[in-house]
């Protein structure tokens, strides 16, 4: 099964995306890490969207193509580089602050807020056994968070907590918003991939340039070559990842809970390098989140 081996290796690739970001973030400055990411992807986006307009044969393969698109679509693509450049920032912030073995797994649990939105806001009505997988990943958070409370943060008013849950939020939103344009508006996954990626440089700039002005002196920044890494990871493990879903036999109740076992190599990092505290018990409630996703994920 090809589309099983793509999957993992997505999120082998997403796991390690997440370990180059709490290394680039950690005690270092937020706004230039996340903007010399962005213009990674720029940079790399950028010769494929100028060669699908001069040179479409100079292309190597079909889903590196680049289409046109009209202003309204360019429009729909800048709005999806609001949605998700400001779960980014949050979330970076919050990765900054927080232990990797927490946050990871917040960020993990994605699916349950998917489900949420599209309950609330496009009137869905999730199946029980959705339900069930819900219920399952809210226990595991209540279990996080007596985890947590013994490293001093309290899930219901620590504030590194929010800004990854409204990260998670957001991301959710941005899948769905994805799924809009890749199926109702018909463009290809390379065309929203690649101006996403433009956009989301114009979208960080102002952030970067609040930080120069203002808040330099006080947050010095250092370089680290993990930046760059973090936009090359999130590629490479997005590029698998449609690979996966474009074989027709590909299961996505399967491709879904693997791509979240990120979470596992997120965690182990935050363990091996940064010597995190309760791993035995964060683990366990790493097994019940991965289990509630999947629970979710059979019943689509």
């Amino acid at each position: 099964m090809q589309w099983f081996a793509l999957s993992l290796l997505s999120a082998g690739f997403l796991g390690f995306y997440e370990i180059a970001k709490k290394v680039s973030v950690r005690e270092n400055a937020v706004p230039p890490v996340l903007f010399f990411n962005v213009l990674t992807s720029a940079m790399i986006w950028l010769p494929f969207v100028i060669l699908s307009q001069m040179a479409t044969d100079v292309i190597p393969i079909e889903l590196l193509q680049v289409d046109s698109l009209s202003w309204p679509l360019h429009g729909l693509m800048f709005l999806k580089a609001m949605i998700a450049g400001s779960s980014w920032i949050f979330a970076s912030f919050a990765l900054k602050h927080l232990p990797m073995s927490i946050a990871a797994p917040i960020r993990a649990s994605s699916p349950l807020w998917t489900i949420l939105i599209a309950t609330l806001l496009m009137h869905e009505r999730p199946a029980p056994l959705q339900w069930i997988g819900v219920a399952v990943i809210l226990i595991s958070f209540w279990a996080f968070s007596l985890v947590g409370r013994r490293e001093g943060i309290h899930f219901h008013r620590d504030r590194w907590v929010g800004f990854m849950l409204l990260a998670t939020f957001l991301g959710s939103l941005s899948a769905l918003y994805d799924k809009f344009l890749l199926q109702s508006k018909g463009i290809s996954p390379s065309t929203v991939q690649a101006w996403f990626s433009i956009y989301l440089v114009v979208f960080i700039s102002p952030l970067m340039l609040h930080w120069m002005l203002r808040r330099r002196q006080h947050e010095p920044f250092q370089w680290r070559w993990s930046i760059p890494m973090i936009a090359i990871l999130l590629l490479v493990s997005d590029f698998l990842y449609f690979s996966a879903i474009s074989d027709i036999r590909a299961m996505i109740s399967l491709i879904s809970p693997l791509r979240r076992t990120s979470v596992l190599i997120a965690f182990i990092a935050g363990v091996l390098l940064y010597q995190e505290k309760n791993w035995r018990a964060k683990a366990v409630c790493i097994v019940m989140l991965l289990v509630g996703v999947y629970i979710l994920s059979l019943s689509r």
